[in-house]
C-alpha cells in the first residue's frame, strides 16, 4: 500500500483581536476590527523597543495623541476633524500588527514587510475615509512626528539632546513641556498604563468620527 502524503496545513495569517474578531494580516479588510481593538492594540504596542526610564514603556496610542496635540497647536486649520483623524491614525497599522519596528531595523525587514504594512494602511484608510497625504500636508506631519520622537527620546527613554541629533539623526530639539499634560493632567512625560491609553485614544477616535 502506498502511503499518502498529507498536504501541509495552510499558514495561519490571522490574529484574534480584543473583541474576538479575526484579522487576516495578509488580506485585511476594513471590517476586520472594532475601534476598541485598534485602541487596545495601539495601547499595547510600545515605541522605542519597549525601553523606558519610567516604570512603563510608551505606547503608540499615547504617541498618536501627542502628535495630534501638536497638530492642533500648530496647524492653521486646527478645527478640521478629518485632518485630526488622519493625524491620530498615522500609526494605526502598528496597532493592528502589534509591532512598532525601531527605525534602524526597518531596512533589514525587506519589501515583504513593507507590503504587509501597506495593506494594513489601506484597510485603515478605507475604514475611516482617510485621503492620502499631499506633500504640503506631509511636511508638517513629519515635523510634528519627529519633534514628538525627539521629546520622547529625551524625556521617556533617557537619550541626551546631543544624542538625539548626533546618533538618532533627528534634526529637532525636544520640547520642554509635555503637551499631553496640559490636556489630561498627570505627571509630564510619564507613560500611561495600557488601559488608560486605550481609553483616551478610543474617546478621541469616536469623538472625531462623530464629527465627520
Amino acid at each position: 500500500m502506498t502511503a499518502t502524503r498529507e498536504e501541509p496545513a495552510p499558514q495561519r495569517a490571522w490574529v484574534r483581536l480584543y473583541s474576538g474578531k479575526r484579522l487576516d494580516l495578509l488580506n485585511p479588510t476594513p471590517f476586520d476590527w472594532e475601534d476598541s481593538d485598534l485602541a487596545m492594540g495601539l495601547a499595547r504596542t510600545y515605541r522605542w523597543g519597549g525601553h523606558s526610564k519610567w516604570e512603563l514603556p510608551l505606547s503608540v496610542a499615547q504617541h498618536s495623541l501627542f502628535v495630534l496635540a501638536l497638530r492642533r497647536r500648530w496647524s492653521p486649520d486646527a478645527d478640521d476633524p478629518r485632518a485630526d483623524l488622519r493625524e491620530l491614525l498615522h500609526d494605526a497599522d502598528e496597532g493592528l500588527l502589534g509591532f512598532d519596528c525601531i527605525s534602524v531595523v526597518k531596512p533589514f525587514l525587506g519589501p515583504a514587510f513593507r507590503a504587509l504594512t501597506a495593506s494594513l494602511e489601506r484597510a485603515v484608510a478605507l475604514r475611516y475615509g482617510l485621503a492620502p497625504w499631499t506633500s504640503a500636508q506631509r511636511r508638517p506631519h513629519k515635523r510634528a512626528d519627529r519633534i514628538a520622537a525627539a521629546s520622547e527620546a529625551v524625556h521617556v527613554v533617557g537619550w541626551t539632546p546631543r544624542e538625539v541629533r548626533a546618533t538618532l539623526r533627528i534634526p529637532h530639539s525636544p520640547l520642554e513641556l509635555d503637551p499631553l499634560a496640559a490636556v489630561y493632567g498627570g505627571t509630564p512625560w510619564e507613560p500611561w498604563a495600557p488601559t488608560l491609553a486605550a481609553e483616551r485614544f478610543l474617546f478621541e477616535l469616536r469623538a472625531l468620527c462623530a464629527r465627520l
